[in-house]
């Protein structure tokens, strides 16, 4: 099988001879391998494993994504980051780490900037109002 991990700025990986892939998604792992059904799955933040032709195993982070199968024969995996490691405790710990607290902090910032969206608009209602915004009992 053909391997291929892309991130929007660059070609990450790209390799033939994969004879196993083994990712992770929202339902858990799972394997590919060659002659696998045409396929499409969104990818957790995890560590995919593969085995190339040699017999060696080969590991990548990503930080979420999408996985394609094609024709039971091409694999393309396309994130917003990956680091190809050897180590796959390290990925483990750091990498999947790090990739965890980025999008912690992005649910983070996308809490607060929809917090001050919503102030915003509700400004906007008030000056709206029929009656300039004056609260009943409120003195002009």
């Amino acid at each position: 099988m053909r391997l291929t991990i892309t991130t929007p700025l660059a070609v990450i990986l790209d390799e033939d001879g994969v004879t196993s892939i083994q990712a992770e998604d929202g339902s858990g792992c799972f394997g590919v391998q060659p002659g696998h059904a045409d396929f499409l799955t969104s990818l957790a933040i995890a560590v995919l494993r593969w085995r190339s032709a040699d017999g060696g195993r080969r590991y990548c982070a990503v930080r979420r994504g999408m996985l394609s199968v094609t024709a039971g024969r091409t694999v393309s995996v396309a994130t917003r980051e990956a680091v190809l490691g050897d180590d796959i405790a390290q990925l483990h710990e750091t990498v999947l780490g790090r990739f965890r607290a980025d999008l912690e902090a992005e649910r983070v910032e996308h809490v607060e900037s929809t917090r001050l969206q919503l102030a915003a608009i509700r400004q906007i209602m008030r000056h709206l109002r029929p009656d300039g915004g004056a609260k009943p009992g409120a003195f002009a």
